[in-house]
């Protein structure tokens, strides 16, 4: 390559803020009211109605509203709640901040999600929920799912952070368990810089969910233990301060409006990038089950290292060489050195661990022009057509 030559760079993941999104937000800001206001409701009502739940929660991270559902779904200390080790840390850390501990099952190696039957031989007593995980937006296998649960009387708590959009047999995630959780973070599908959601069909859950985002605290005359007056309000528990902002809840609205084409965007990437990679030996393609369409959050290709004759390391820094934004999603959660101070251990999963050593992530998103996915493509197939010693030393 001509180190002349200025190199493209081309993120793994970015947002897509339009005029209209910018004017939303610049409305908000003229108004009276910037914290909790009417577009918190308006921003509910309007991802309810989209994934078809009855309830909707804005919360200020996909973080906090797994916190918020794991308090809602009464996890406390002692309890056992099964999860993926291929996640990002907060799908188990929101364990932990209940007092919870998380175990880890197993994931397919087809889908990278958590295996059912993995699930079911981490049952114990202790067990009270379950959280699936539905990894670069392909959704987990639910209907086994919810039997494992149903049997065991557990709480379902679905970790959608890459599946806004995402059906599982025509149903939309975010109405087939106790409770989904969101994320808009500005790598997700849609962004309110920070913020997150939680849906649910139980209306006690969602009561307790809206308390727990604001201090733990109510004014619903109907639930209070006390009543002095129109101004009282009580604290009832220890809640946080998880609430969103109006700011953010219009850029939400905004952007929902988009999610259809921000979608539809990511398909034809994906569909794009399959094809490209197809006839590739060195790599393996995304799986896609039958029973669910995907929302791509993420698009992973599996490396043959032995057929590469090179280490991910090296193919990681080849690519990055050529300005590809890639990445690695993710390290078991419980190689972490804070998860091994809780007396986890690498073995636990070997499905997981071997598939990380072998994954990397490339760039998808729907700002990416026809020129930006051409020329991945044509790095990745530069770096794998066993060309990386050269690529690395150009």
């Amino acid at each position: 390559m001509d180190k002349t030559t200025a190199i493209k760079h081309i993120p793994y993941a970015a947002q897509w803020i339009e005029d209209d999104d910018i004017q939303a937000v610049a409305d908000v800001l003229k108004s009276d009211y910037l914290t909790t206001g009417p577009k918190i409701a308006e921003f509910e009502q309007d991802f309810a109605q989209y994934v078809g739940a009855k309830y909707a929660v804005a919360i200020s991270s996909g973080t906090a509203a797994l916190h918020a559902a794991c308090f809602a779904a009464g996890i406390k200390e002692g309890d056992e709640v099964v999860t993926t080790p291929m996640t990002f840390a907060a799908s188990a850390n929101c364990i932990l901040y209940c007092g919870g501990k998380p175990v880890f099952a197993d994931i397919d190696p087809r889908t990278y999600n958590i295996d059912p039957k993995e699930i079911e031989k981490h049952i114990t007593e202790k067990t009270r929920a379950i959280i699936p995980v539905h990894f670069t937006g392909q959704p987990c296998d639910m209907d086994a799912i919810k039997d494992i649960a149903k049997s065991h009387n557990l709480i379902v708590i679905e970790d959608a952070a890459h599946a806004l959009g995402a059906t599982y047999k025509n149903k939309m995630i975010g109405t087939i368990s106790d409770m989904t959780c969101f994320s808009f973070h500005p790598v997700k599908h849609i962004t309110t810089g920070e913020g997150g959601m939680v849906t649910t069909n139980d209306e006690a859950l969602y009561k307790r969910l809206i308390q727990f985002r604001n201090h733990g605290i109510t004014r619903d005359r109907t639930l209070l233990m006390h009543d002095e007056g129109p101004w009282y309000y009580e604290q009832q528990f220890l809640g946080y301060n998880y609430r969103m902002t109006d700011i953010q809840a219009a850029l939400g609205i905004s952007q929902l409006k988009k999610i259809d084409r921000f979608l539809s965007r990511r398909r034809e990437i994906v569909a794009t990038y399959n094809k490209a990679f197809a006839n590739i030996d060195e790599v393996i393609t995304p799986y896609q089950t039958d029973e669910a369409r995907p929302a791509w959050h993420l698009y992973i290709l599996q490396l043959k290292l032995d057929g590469l004759r090179a280490t991910r390391k090296e193919i990681y820094t080849a690519l990055q060489q050529k300005g590809i934004g890639v990445n690695v999603h993710y390290i078991p959660v419980y190689y972490h050195p804070y998860y091994k101070q809780l007396g986890y251990n690498k073995g636990l999963c070997p499905n997981a661990e071997k598939l990380y050593e072998r994954i990397i992530t490339i760039p998808l998103y729907p700002k990416m022009s026809d020129e930006d996915v051409e020329y991945v493509i044509d790095a990745v197939k530069e770096v794998t057509y066993k060309r990386i010693k050269e690529v690395l030393t150009e």
